[in-house]
């Protein structure tokens, strides 16, 4: 097939832009006049000028362009997709793993814009603002109560539901970023003095961390949370590896349960951090049959260390290339559940409006050959979309021995060890879905809004805590956390396995608020599953 037809779905998009721009160019009153061209092309311009000016109701023709390319893409696999330009920046922001404003996380507090962290070295630390700060103007915009909302075009029928805090936080998002090097004036009223506080703040790049935590088990052992592969994932990795290891770390959890992937070149370096020089990560083959392959190269600085990676139902693509690798160079244990199964390769392109698609150009393998990508329907995805559901059902979340293998799809390691492709990564040793916790939502539905309003109004003593001490002695009476039930008014009381799981999710919520993620995982993995089977694991080496 030729380079022109693989890129035909991108064409499409590009010719129906230019028919939209060529119809509100011109006033066509003949339709006959508009295109001459039989092919598929012009056949798409013609529907969308007739319906442009001679359907019956006015239409949002953008809105159809959007539904008509994002319905094309879904006939060929269901990685392939369209990203409106009104998502496109926030996709790319997260996967360049930066971007331009002034350096808070906020969350909505009644109607008010409330500072809940300020992050190292950005615009607003370096101004002065503090956790606690309430924002309530920026430049000349008013940032609470009714004005917010009509800025967020709000409703006041739905004030105070998500939807309408989740519009709000959008209209505060578009108001604070900006391009790098310009001004925004920051009005905040700070609680703990009772003044209001003027900040000329100019903004500048600010990273989004994807490795979220990490930090020592034990004495031996250590943690890394890895949430995405961006395009910063690998110095903030490499940064927390050689630290951990300066801290005498000689075996490491690498925790990819529920990363969805990201950029390929970015895993791979990664695990060249655990293989040695010349070691295949992966390999990726086109449909013209063209493979690129990529190798370990000598500079891992782990590739004598133990190494346990975690996985589960929703860690996919460059996850589980990571682990594939792996795996398949004997080189450290995969621990958990068998992966998403997603062994596309996609690359995105610009349709020229501010909007993109990401197109599937490839496939990838593992070392031993095996394509790990799942089975797929190119006319109807509801099988593929509803496979978590289909786990669920053959009880492979809680049972190893429920998981389909394909015999025709059976790999062999160097070491002998038995892989199979055809459907994710399954992993060497298995550890169940909990099944034995209590649940009920209305138990953890106030539990954030009170962690802040609590934090807030006892900021000062809050702060003095380390988070070490914090972890061992915060709220030993259940002083703290007895308070939060009383606020839910319960039915009926918790049951004893309940509260406990609760009681230590309400802390672990409570040190991520003071701290950040290693704070939670810290007090999470107290109870994890997987992390207890790897410290069962490592106790035996």
């Amino acid at each position: 097939m030729t380079k022109r037809k693989a890129y035909l779905p991108l064409f499409f998009g590009i010719a129906i832009a230019a028919g939209i721009f060529i119809g509100s160019t011109f006033n066509f009153k003949n339709k006959s006049v508009i295109f001459s061209s039989n092919s598929n092309e012009a056949k798409i311009k013609r529907l969308i000028n007739f319906i442009q000016y001679d359907y019956v109701d006015k239409v949002n023709t953008d809105s159809l362009l959007d539904d008509a390319i994002t319905n094309m893409l879904a006939k060929l696999d269901p990685h392939s997709v369209y990203i409106p330009k009104d998502e496109l920046q926030r996709v790319t922001e997260s996967m360049q793993g930066k971007f331009a404003g002034i350096g808070v996380s906020f969350l909505m507090h009644n109607d008010s814009v409330a500072v809940s962290g300020v992050i190292k070295g950005g615009p607003s630390e370096k101004a002065g603002i503090m956790a606690g700060d309430r924002i309530i103007i920026a430049n000349k915009d008013t940032l609470y109560g009714n004005s917010l909302m009509k800025i967020a075009g709000i409703n006041k029928i739905d004030r105070g539901t998500l939807e309408s805090n989740r519009k709000m936080s959008d209209a505060v998002m578009k108001t604070l970023k900006g391009e790098a090097e310009t001004k925004v004036n920051v009005v905040v009223y700070r609680r703990s003095t009772n003044k209001i506080l003027n900040f000329p703040i100019t903004r500048d790049e600010v990273s989004i961390t994807s490795v979220s935590a990490h930090y020592m088990i034990n004495n031996t052992l250590g943690y890394i949370k890895v949430d995405r592969f961006a395009r910063t994932t690998y110095d903030e990795f490499k940064h927390d590896l050689d630290e951990l290891i300066e801290k005498g770390m000689t075996s490491l959890v690498l925790d990819l349960r529920g990363n969805p992937g990201g950029f390929m070149d970015i895993a791979n370096k990664i695990v060249d951090e655990f293989l040695e020089d010349g070691k295949l990560i992966v390999f990726t083959k086109s449909k013209h049959g063209e493979v690129d392959k990529s190798y370990a190269t000598d500079k891992g600085d782990f590739e004598h260390g133990k190494l346990y990676v975690l996985i589960d139902q929703n860690s996919a693509s460059a996850s589980e290339i990571v682990a594939g690798a792996l795996q398949d160079n004997d080189k450290g244990t995969i621990v958990g559940r068998r992966s998403f199964g997603k062994g596309l390769v996609q690359q995105e392109m610009a349709l020229g409006d501010g909007s993109a698609v990401r197109l599937t150009t490839a496939r990838y393998y593992t070392p031993t050959g095996r394509s790990i990508q799942k089975p797929y329907n190119h006319t109807d995805n509801k099988d593929y979309n509803n496979d978590y559901l289909e786990r669920i059902h053959n009880g492979e979340l809680i049972s190893r021995d429920s998981i389909k293998v394909n015999d025709s799809l059976k790999y062999t390691t160097p070491k002998g060890k038995i892989v199979y492709g055809g459907g994710g990564i399954i992993p060497d040793v298995f550890v169940s879905i909990d099944t034995l916790g209590t649940f009920n939502g209305m138990w953890y539905a106030n539990l954030s809004p009170f962690i802040f309003k609590y934090i807030d109004n006892h900021r000062k003593e809050m702060n003095k805590w380390e988070l070490y001490d914090f972890v061992e002695n915060f709220d030993k009476n259940d002083n703290i956390f007895n308070q939060y039930i009383a606020e839910l008014d319960l039915a009926a009381p918790i049951p004893p396995k309940g509260k406990e799981d609760l009681k230590r999710y309400f802390k672990a919520v409570m040190a991520r608020n003071l701290f950040d993620e290693t704070g939670y995982f810290i007090i999470t993995q107290k109870n994890d599953n997987m992390i207890l089977k790897v410290l069962e694991l490592d106790s035996k080496k």
